[in-house]
């Protein structure tokens, strides 16, 4: 244990933030950076104190320990899971209040860091100066009694650290020994680390291309083609053995029929739509309802170009809606979203007609690199006047202005997904083995590697998702669905599930840690009107 302790005493986390790497191994770069971002703030947010951004919570060693058992302690035994996993250490509870914590100064800083050059605060520098490889046990040590898993552990939080302030010589290293234990066929901590490890390496390679002001040029990564085919049959294959995308759709659908009460012609656009699983549901609420069935249009607003599965799975709805009595249409257009897209004319909205605007994991894709970019998309779809907005989200902040931190936070966040999976499925079943690998895995690779505009995936929490929305003239409207949405999780049989409702947001978690978030919005005069 004494080899342990010595790795987590290591300075590196003591002060494991996403202020602390910059200053730590670069103070020539963060001075400057710092005053940049201290002129961004003060133009953007008159309110914010540069003060706050440099005095992020620091983390105790015993308090990384946890973190990193918390990782560990996902692979107890599955019959101990429900008494021992459910029940948090205090010190973990404490731990995931830091991150809270450090989300919160990514969203304050959230607005400026899209104006920053190159979209990344990183170090420059050699790592191996401040003795970052020290803090690593070889091999050999962690054979000798310590759990190879903590090992795995720290070799990625080291691994990216060295990534962030651009040792590629350090880096390299670390990741040959990361390889040695990850593996998409083992434990769930096993194969996060080997989507994690692979995102890593992908970014060494941008970290080639760097260009002479220091930012990085995004360049082809040789990494294989996934067929939309294969995405598709991962995306439906995870809607069908967990509760995440299912619980989006009940969510969204249930907040659709309760406002279109009363209403006998409703249009949905959907953004980004890629699918027709979320409908079956939702014509069928519509068709049982007291007052008769509504007429129903659905505009698809989509920019994949390879549109036969979305027009065939449209076309058996139209017919399905028919015999349920519900006259359907449905249209297509496949442009990307932009706010000149957005208009009545372009989306032929029709008077009288009750407006849905749906977006499932979609939004986050115009929280871009440029100022005001998600703003202009919300500002458009307010001139349209729906009646509502529906939104599913992941909850969880990968849009931090800090490499490392947006390294940490996502880590926590797939991990508890990995484990989900462990509980659901077995460990060579091949339905978990192409969601892994076709579905999370890209978008971690997305989260870890890429920069700029190529990084779209770009999850934010619920708080900054309600600043974002109420700057926007919207204003939440509380979800009334928390019991059917447990009766949904009781069909899936795993008891890791959590549901938690939070400022009319609705969470569904593992273990207690928030994974989607599902909401829906009104114009702020709506209410009154």
């Amino acid at each position: 244990m004494e080899g342990i302790n010595g790795w987590l005493s290591f300075p590196l986390y003591e002060s494991f933030n996403h202020d602390f790497a910059i200053r730590r191994f670069c103070p020539a770069r963060v001075e400057l950076e710092q005053g940049e971002l201290e002129e961004v703030m003060n133009y953007e947010i008159k309110s914010f104190s540069p003060d706050y951004a440099t005095n992020t919570p620091n983390l105790a060693a015993s308090e990384v320990d946890d973190f990193v058992d918390s990782f560990i302690n996902m692979d107890d035994d599955v019959d101990d899971k429900d008494d021992q996993n459910s029940k948090k250490h205090p010190n973990f509870l404490h731990f995931q209040d830091e991150i809270e914590a450090f989300s919160m100064v990514n969203d304050d800083f959230g607005d400026a860091s899209m104006m920053i050059e190159g979209d990344e605060l990183e170090m420059s520098g050699s790592c191996e100066d401040f003795g970052v490889h020290e803090m690593v046990p070889s091999v050999e040590e962690a054979s000798h009694g310590v759990d190879q898993g903590l090992h795995l552990v720290h070799l990625l939080l080291a691994c990216a650290e060295a990534v962030g302030c651009r040792d590629i010589q350090l880096a390299t290293s670390m990741l040959s020994q990361i390889w040695a234990s990850a593996t998409p066929w083992g434990d769930s901590l096993q194969r996060v680390s080997y989507c994690f490890a692979t995102g890593l390496e992908s970014r060494l390679t941008l970290l080639q291309n760097v260009n002479g002001n220091g930012t990085i040029t995004n360049c082809a990564i040789d990494v294989p083609l996934i067929a939309r085919e294969e995405k598709m049959e991962a995306f439906q294959l995870l809607y069908q053995t967990t509760p995440y995308i299912a619980f989006g759709f009940m969510a969204a659908n249930e907040a659709i029929c309760q406002a279109a009460q009363g209403k006998d012609s409703l249009h949905i656009i959907d953004l980004g739509m890629e699918h027709a699983l979320q409908w079956s549901s939702l014509i069928r609420t519509l068709a049982s309802r007291h007052e008769g069935p509504p007429t129903l249009r659905v505009t698809a607003l989509t920019s994949d170009r390879d549109l036969l599965g979305l027009e065939a799975g449209m076309k058996s709805l139209v017919e399905d809606a028919s015999s349920l009595g519900i006259a359907l249409e449905f249209h297509m257009i496949t442009e990307p979203v932009t706010p000149s897209l957005l208009t009545k004319e372009n989306l032929n909205l029709i008077e009288g007609e009750a407006l849905f605007i749906n977006s499932v994991m979609h939004l986050h894709k115009y929280v871009k690199e440029s100022r005001g970019s998600l703003k202009a998309i919300l500002q458009a779809i307010k001139k349209l006047g729906p009646a509502l907005l529906t939104m599913v989200e992941q909850d969880s902040n990968h849009n931090g202005p800090f490499f490392l931190g947006r390294f940490l936070e996502s880590l926590h966040y797939y991990s508890a997904i990995f484990d989900s999976l462990e509980a659901s499925l077995p460990r060579h079943s091949p339905q978990r083995m192409k969601i892994e690998r076709l579905h999370f895995a890209e978008e971690i690779r997305n989260i870890v590697a890429y920069q700029g505009s190529d990084r779209t995936e770009r999850h934010e929490r619920a708080d900054q998702w309600r600043r974002q929305l109420g700057r926007c003239g919207f204003q939440v409207t509380g979800l009334k669905c928390l019991s059917q949405a447990r009766m949904m999780l009781s069909v899936y049989g795993c008891d890791g599930y959590t549901l938690a409702s939070e400022k009319g947001c609705l969470l569904l978690g593992w273990k207690g840690r928030p994974i989607m978030l599902a909401s829906a919005w009104q114009l702020h005069n709506a209410s009154s009107s």
